[in-house]
């Protein structure tokens, strides 16, 4: 037993060292603010969308007469209500439009209203559902999912600014991309935000596969640009929307981001670039919203923070040819369908 004693000594003593090691490298990743399932956060399941989730409006219900049935009752005075649109499929859609920020709100900002229910008729709407999911220009058509963002994450489009000012700016479209995998960036946005300077999102993602994300209906409003001012030919413009914060486009912007490829998900200049895939889905999604090529930019140039130069390695002449072979539709619609004009 005499000659096992040193062993076992020296096995005790090497255990409690290796603890000890452990728990300070456990100490430094607390430290840093992270967990091991922080830096590999569990895929987040995406819902396909398609034109066969769009539903026809409720025929309406039968009226029977009755000849002893007792005299109506006068009608209930109430509180107008938002007036429905109607598009072409005959399928009704309450005004969106918010008409002035508060000029004091909560602290953690006010949440956007409920999307419910959540189709591709949200997201898109096309003019024939019964053609909607056939290919597109070149015989191409990407596949469409949906990742709702949590309503901490986007707002309503106002129709007014902070200081009265009616606002009636044209749409346009800004290109971004994530610096992450596409699972994490819907992580971030179907995360609740309690305070405003996280508070983020994007309109659409479009996957390294080319498939497209959809996260936040046009009608609203994403948090995509913080402090940002569109240059366009007749001026400058931007919105105030926040009695504390700097003006922003978010109020008339569409946001795209795309899926940063593996080499780029860092803080370097420049990566590889994107897929063909994401080139030919991104043309094909900037079609639809019938936004003029003068009016599709970028997060680095509409950014006055100076902190943002997305989306870096972006073939703007790429983009382009792609974007040529497809017809301008505006079955995406960057507008509240505002009940105060209608």
């Amino acid at each position: 037993m005499r000659k096992w004693t040193p062993i076992l000594l020296l096995t005790l003593y090497l255990l409690a060292v290796g603890v000890t090691i452990g728990l300070k490298n456990q100490d430094w990743i607390l430290a840093q603010g992270m967990t091991l399932w922080q830096q590999q956060p569990a895929p987040v399941t995406l819902e396909r969308v398609t034109a066969e989730m769009v539903s026809s409006p409720p025929k309406p219900a039968e009226v029977k007469l009755v000849d002893d049935e007792k005299p109506p009752e006068p009608p209930k005075l109430k509180e107008p209500e938002a007036k429905m649109m109607v598009n072409a499929n005959n399928i009704p859609v309450q005004g969106t439009c918010a008409l002035q920020p508060d000029p004091n709100p909560p602290v953690n900002g006010r949440p956007g209203p409920a999307v419910n229910p959540v189709t591709l008729y949200r997201f898109r709407r096309p003019t024939d559902v019964q053609t909607a999911n056939l290919q597109g220009g070149a015989g191409y058509t990407p596949n469409e999912y949906q990742a709702m963002a949590n309503a901490t994450n986007y707002g309503q489009r106002f129709l007014y600014d902070i200081n009265g000012q009616p606002v009636n700016n044209a749409p346009i479209v800004v290109l971004h991309e994530t610096v992450s995998d596409v699972y994490s960036a819907v992580n971030l946005f179907q995360n609740p935000q309690a305070s405003e300077d996280n508070q983020a999102s994007y309109h659409t993602l479009i996957m390294l596969t080319g498939d497209i994300v959809y996260i936040v209906p046009p009608d609203l409003r994403a948090f995509g640009a913080g402090n940002s001012v569109f240059a366009s030919s007749t001026g400058t413009e931007t919105v105030k929307t926040h009695a504390k914060r700097p003006p922003s486009v978010n109020n008339f912007a569409y946001h795209v981001s795309l899926e940063t490829p593996v080499d780029g998900r860092n803080n370097a200049n420049s990566h590889s670039g994107y897929t063909n895939a994401q080139y030919q889905s991104l043309a094909w999604l900037v079609a639809k919203t019938g936004v003029p090529d003068a009016r599709i930019t970028t997060h680095a140039a509409v950014d006055r923070s100076g902190e943002r130069r997305d989306p870096r390695s972006f073939d703007g002449q790429l983009f382009s040819q792609y974007l040529q072979s497809y017809t301008r539709t505006q079955e995406i619609m960057i507008s509240c369908q505002s009940a105060y004009l209608n």
